[in-house]
């Protein structure tokens, strides 16, 4: 095949400050930029791509088996990041369509470092306490009272490459007392980095921290959901940079109203962009970001040259590193 035409779907962020990434697959083919609904049906998302053979695409929209099914051109996407649960591998693998990830270690400091300066935003009541100062309202600042992090029970769910980091940030950082669950947790990074690997209840009752950062799956889906919120210790504060779906979101608001949970910050929404009409953003209690975890200008470099590296090796006829359609 000689012909090409790669289409951007929902990233708002490849191309945008790395004009170089826009320009090496122009000289490939013609480049479009696609917005779709998160909810949008395969066979319609098929049809709005008819004729593209590249795509580099986000976390949205799903690239179903319906999909596939009606897309018999594809030969490529590459995942503007780390996660796939948004296409179906067997689908792919069957069309002979490639899928591609950016490696993880190209977002492990950036999302872990936000983990940490979001969890501390809520700690310290950052945000609360800087628009008091910009309404004239200093003489109230005794009632932002927070909490330190340093020597604190924290709780990581999911300990894999980005986990591992906001562990290893939370205990050497702010010498804490480390739980980490994770079915496949490294028993030899465990020790040496002075980790409990616990059980998700024993975690759930000692910790004063819980750093969500597991991968979306059956087992992990909505895994704070009522009955863990009935167990975490009381005056818990959450951060989660994962994926949205791993909190059950009528839970969550109602421990917030009980006073079982202090404060959440999250990067991630089920539904994304969600809109300001969500509960979430009226609830004093909870601060949300527009999953900017990877936003930093190393990071989006590193993804950036990852997705146009593997464009070019597909037209080679070669095979690009970190293939997860196998």
């Amino acid at each position: 095949m000689s012909n090409y035409k790669i289409a951007i779907v929902n990233s708002s962020s490849f191309g945008k400050w790395f004009s170089k990434h826009i320009e090496r697959l122009e000289a490939i083919g013609p480049v479009e930029r696609f917005t779709f609904d998160n909810d949008i049906d395969g066979v319609t998302l098929a049809k709005e791509l008819e004729g593209f053979n590249i795509i580099i695409s986000s976390v949205t929209p799903f690239f179903t088996k319906e999909f596939f099914e009606h897309k018999d051109e594809l030969l490529l996407i590459s995942r503007h990041g780390i996660g796939y649960n948004n296409i179906d591998l067997d689908a792919a693998k069957e069309k002979k369509t490639i899928v591609t990830i950016v490696p993880p270690l190209v977002e492990r400091d950036a999302v872990a470092e936000n983990a940490i300066a979001n969890l501390m935003s809520i700690l310290r009541r950052t945000v609360d306490s800087s628009k008091a100062a910009a309404d004239n309202r200093w003489t109230e600042r005794a009632t932002f009272m927070g909490h330190n992090l340093t020597g604190k029970t924290v709780g990581v769910i999911g300990c894999g490459n980005i986990g591992s980091r906001v562990a290893e940030i939370l205990k050497h950082g702010f010498n804490t007392r480390l739980l980490v669950t994770d079915p496949n947790v490294d028993n030899e990074w465990a020790e040496k980095h002075g980790a409990e690997i616990v059980e998700l209840d024993e975690l759930l009752t000692q910790a004063d921290v819980i750093s969500l950062n597991a991968s979306l799956n059956d087992t992990s889906y909505q895994i704070l959901d009522k009955e863990a919120f009935s167990k975490v210790k009381r005056g818990v504060y959450i951060t989660n940079t994962a994926r949205g779906a791993l909190i059950e979101e009528e839970a969550l608001l109602e421990a917030i109203d009980k006073g079982i949970v202090c404060a959440v910050a999250t990067d991630v929404m089920v539904k994304e962009p969600a809109p300001n009409t969500h509960p979430y953003y009226s609830n004093a209690r909870i601060l949300v970001t527009p999953h900017t975890s990877a936003y930093t200008f190393e990071c989006l470099e590193g993804m950036g040259e990852k997705c146009v590296t593997d464009v070019e090796r597909i037209i080679k006829g070669e095979t690009p590193d970190s293939v997860v359609s196998k």
